[in-house]
């Protein structure tokens, strides 16, 4: 308290603007500072989970670091407030750096060194003890300016933070990053953080700098904006050299869309690669093993009407299309950048027998699980060809409730296939895909098929680059890549045997005793005993 009254006594006379416009600054401070800080909170959870996968652990592994990081910023702030104007100066002109430049060090340490997690959780480390340091010494600087008491200093600067927060949580989704994207979008930001930090300390409170304090934060500023603004200029050139240590020398495409990253690799439809948020989902040396095993087995029966959950490469459909008694495929696919490329991309729509082309094919762009809920048709076969169910995003497509959503649209004898991931390398998701089906009501018959090396789609001198598999499923155990495709044949009724119906095109790899040899083999790795997933308890995680 003595401390207190000394600087209020003190302090008001030796400012360059009047006390209530000074206090209005050093708001204005807060609320800008605040918007940056919950943006750099954000990029690093975005970028993670994009990086690294599982959105919710990547979101709680920032998050509750960073917290726990701010309580220690806010201790070590202590030290300076005998030099808070400089010491504040110092933290803004460091946190500007360094959370400006965390997208582009995740994603190089990412592209180069194939892991991001320890850069994940150092720089929010690094990121939370600077915010935990800005309250502390923003508190000294505002009694600095206006004679006001503790807790109504308090009330204000929290005001202004948590406007602050509000604004920098909306402009990150609804601005920065469909405008920017997460690189440019960060290191802008860090500019910002470094104008706003740096004016109020020079202008508002250059009479407490020593000339030497003066030099030295000019130079500070200076240097870090002049860094962020030469990344922003290069981020271009950065953002290439990172695709080809990820994808290999061949991307022709790369494009984020509303939902995600796409991009193609390859020259033609012989080497041609799909990746999906960073994940190869096609390789066209094995793509359509894997789509026969999908498709086929759910063909055997009546297949008048076919629906399709995903799948907007349009290989499934590819599929199903070569059956000449199916009359409608009805394809639902949550991004209509997929369904464009694959109708407009030369190597893709080879690929896929210029599916789209076919009258029998309508494509909706919508969410499954909510199209589901207002669709009211029935359909013989519905095709379940979505991402890997340990992605956090698409957990609620493998939930009890979703299959309970495809059970009412099946017709009598409908029958429904799902993609469920590898059983020999994440056996507990798989089985737990399995349990929840049956959950949805439906009888099942678990299948699975070993993959074949689908050589080296990327060019990347690995074979795979940096944290792929070739094939629609994540790394498993040990970062091995998966050996099989594991799927889950279900019906009403009892389910017989996977195999091909009568009138059946000839597949290019399966046959009748591989489909049973797999069904007989799936059986042999079942683990009793499994919960099924629901949109209250999801149950799928990182298998080790």
């Amino acid at each position: 308290m003595i401390d207190q009254q000394v600087s209020l006594r003190g302090g008001a006379a030796r400012l360059p603007v009047r006390p209530r416009t000074g206090r209005f600054l050093v708001l204005a401070a807060v609320f800008v500072c605040a918007a940056c800080g919950l943006v750099y909170e954000l990029e690093l959870v975005a970028l993670a989970s994009y990086l690294i996968g599982d959105s919710v652990t990547q979101a709680s592994v920032v998050l509750s670091v960073m917290v726990f990081a701010m309580g220690i910023g806010s201790l070590l702030a202590k030290r300076l407030r005998c030099h808070a104007a400089v010491g504040f100066g110092l933290i803004e002109a460091a946190l500007a750096l360094i959370g400006g430049s965390s997208a582009l060090v995740l994603y190089a340490s990412f592209a180069w060194l194939g892991e991001s997690q320890y850069a994940l959780v150092g720089f929010s480390l690094a990121i939370g003890v600077l915010i935990g340091a800005e309250i502390p010494l923003l508190m000294t600087l505002i009694q600095r300016v206006d004679r006001q008491d503790a807790g109504g200093a308090v009330a204000d600067l929290f005001a202004a933070d948590y406007v602050g927060a509000l604004v920098g949580g909306l402009a990150f989704p609804f601005l920065l990053l469909p405008m920017l994207g997460q690189l440019t979008g960060a290191l802008l930001t860090g500019a910002v953080n470094a104008v706003a930090g740096g004016a109020l300390v020079l202008w508002v409170f250059r009479r407490d700098l020593t000339p030497g304090s003066r030099r030295l934060l000019v130079v500070v500023n200076v240097s870090v904006i002049a860094v962020l603004a030469t990344a922003t200029v290069l981020v271009d050139d950065f953002e290439q050299a990172a695709r080809r240590a990820v994808y290999g020398d061949q991307v022709r495409v790369a494009v984020r869309t509303g939902v995600q990253e796409v991009v193609l690799t390859g020259t033609d439809r012989d080497s041609l690669g799909l990746y999906l948020d960073g994940r190869l989902r096609v390789s066209a040396r094995d793509e359509h093993r894997y789509h026969e095993a999908l498709v086929h087995p759910a063909m055997d029966g009546p297949r008048a009407r076919v629906l399709i959950l995903g799948g907007g490469d349009g290989l499934a459909a590819r599929e199903v299309l070569r059956y000449r008694d199916v009359r409608s495929v009805t394809l639902v696919e949550i991004d209509p950048a997929v369904t464009r490329l694959a109708r407009t991309d030369p190597a893709l729509s080879e690929l896929n027998g210029h599916a789209y082309r076919d009258p029998r094919l309508t494509a909706v762009g919508a969410d499954a699980f909510t199209w589901l809920r207002a669709d009211h048709h029935r359909y013989d076969v519905v095709i379940s060809d979505l991402p890997d169910p340990g992605i956090t995003a698409s957990t609620k497509l493998y939930s009890a409730e979703f299959y309970g959503l495809i059970a009412e649209a099946l017709a009598p004898r409908g029958r429904l296939v799902v993609h469920a991931g590898p059983p020999e390398v994440r056996p507990r998701s798989f089985w737990t895909v399995e349990a929840s089906v049956r959950a949805g009501g439906l009888a099942t018959r678990p299948y699975r098929i070993p993959g074949r090396p689908s050589g080296n789609p990327s060019g990347h001198p690995s074979g795979h680059p940096s944290g792929f598999t070739a094939s629609p499923d994540r790394l498993g155990a040990g970062g091995r890549p998966p050996e099989d495709w594991g799927f889950v044949l279900a019906a009403a009724g009892p389910v017989g045997e996977p195999g091909l119906g009568a009138g059946a095109p000839v597949p290019r790899s399966l046959g009748e005793a591989e489909l049973r040899e797999g069904a007989r083999a799936a059986d042999g790795l079942r683990l009793p005993g499994q919960v099924p997933s629901t949109l209250i308890h999801p149950r799928y995680w990182e298998e080790t």
